[in-house]
């Protein structure tokens, strides 16, 4: 098992209750695919460096999990696609 980090950036505009939902949802993502977390890291709503689609601000989340080298793949695959998520990265972290 890998250790990874995933940092995402959620959308400001939306209500408090969907961007708990979005993270929430990446968080079955990872143990869907086999991974488990281990932290969750809120950062809280952040200036943006630039602008993405209109937007200046951000909620920043650090999520750290353990999981097989298969599934960061899967699960950026699918947080590609959250509307509610406007950037995203994952990294494995050395031990």
């Amino acid at each position: 098992m890998n250790k990874y980090e995933l940092a995402l950036v959620v959308s400001a505009k939306i209500e408090d209750d969907a961007r708990v939902a979005a993270v929430e949802q990446v968080k079955e993502l990872i143990a869907r695919f086999g991974g488990t977390v281990t932290n969750v890291d809120e950062w809280g709503k952040k200036r943006l460096a630039y602008e993405i689609q209109k937007m200046k601000e951000g909620f920043y989340y650090f999520i750290q999990f353990e999981s097989e080298p298969t599934a960061p793949r899967e699960i950026e695959q699918r947080v590609r696609i959250m509307e509610s998520v406007i950037r995203y990265l994952c990294i494995r972290q050395d031990a």
